[in-house]
């Protein structure tokens, strides 16, 4: 299935692209997201008429992104959690603990921007998170894990 991006997808290309996809890909995801357009003649023109509504919209997003990341990058949230006397979790600390540690903090970070590259946290500790905020704009946020004593 071909379409053409009204966005820019990583991984895939460019806002004005025109790319090859797996049907599902686009059916499920790219066209009702508003994402991309079937690669028709049509809707070539429509593309081309709406392009610069379109390019304002993408610079206007990676702007925000950029001021949200330069609010994030260098700070860090801490996240209190049971754990054994060597270190080990009970249990293990994922985005929903960092995202309300966040909020607590008053850092606004949705939970699905995050990307934690090696898993959930299983000990204590200072770890980095990487914050993805668009398709070209990352941070870290540093997640310093603390032992919560049991009552």
């Amino acid at each position: 299935m071909n379409v053409i991006l009204l966005e820019r997808v990583k991984n895939l290309g460019d806002l004005g692209d025109t790319v090859r996809v797996a049907p599902g890909y686009g059916r499920n995801y790219l066209l009702p997201k508003g994402i991309a357009l079937p690669a028709t003649d049509s809707n070539r023109k429509v593309f081309e008429t709406r392009k610069a509504e379109l390019i304002k919209k993408s610079s206007a997003s990676f702007n925000a992104a950029k001021l949200r990341a330069e609010k994030i990058g260098g700070k860090s949230v801490t996240v209190k959690a049971l754990a054994a006397e060597e270190g080990k979790l009970y249990g293990s600390v994922g985005p929903a603990e960092i995202v309300r540690a966040a909020e607590a903090a008053g850092i606004d970070v949705a939970k699905a921007e995050l990307d934690m590259v090696d898993g959930p946290i299983r000990a204590i500790g200072t770890y980095d998170v990487i914050v993805r905020l668009h398709g070209e704009v990352e941070t870290s946020l540093s997640v310093i894990v603390v032992e919560e004593k049991a009552a």
